[in-house]
């Protein structure tokens, strides 16, 4: 796999789990704010992983996978500058995920939690709503605060460096 290869693999994650948002949602134009790689075995995990270092510097270690702050991406639903490369999870056969941010996330809990398709994951730091359909090859989230937030990241802070 090249980096170019990873990129569009990454703009491919957030092209479908925008379709899977568009078709089960009314927020069609949420803005993706981190997007994640699910590595479906420990050789594609060390190679998306070595290439991921070569976008930006790692930001965050979690059990299942760094987090990367990526030089911006330009994706179907916007700029995208967190990444993440999840080890391989037999239970996660999908592509990846995507995480987009709503402009009313207690409506949007408050409308769409109970429907086909959505759950809740409360983390300490954070809430997500988790929209999963096995039609899709990527699921989508939609957390608060984002994980950018949570970071304490400037996302428009490398876009403005020269």
């Amino acid at each position: 796999m090249t980096i170019a290869n990873l990129k569009k693999l990454i703009q491919e994650i957030v092209t479908e789990a925008q379709r899977l948002n568009v078709a089960h949602t009314s927020d069609k134009k949420a803005p993706v704010n981190y997007a994640c790689i699910f590595a479906q075995n420990e050789t594609e995990y060390e190679e998306l992983i070595n290439l991921a270092h070569q976008l930006g510097p790692t930001v965050q270690e979690t059990a299942m996978g760094p987090v990367f702050h990526i030089t911006p991406l330009s994706t179907a639903a916007g700029t995208l500058e967190l990444v993440k490369i999840r080890r391989p999870d037999p239970k996660r056969p999908e592509k990846g995920d995507a995480d987009f941010t709503v402009a009313n996330y207690e409506s949007f809990k408050k409308t769409y939690l109970g429907q086909p398709g959505f759950g809740v994951i409360k983390r300490s730091e954070m809430e997500m709503i988790e929209l999963i359909d096995p039609s899709y090859k990527a699921l989508a989230y939609f957390s608060y605060p984002t994980l950018a937030t949570v970071l304490k990241i400037d996302l428009g802070e490398k876009t403005h460096r020269n």
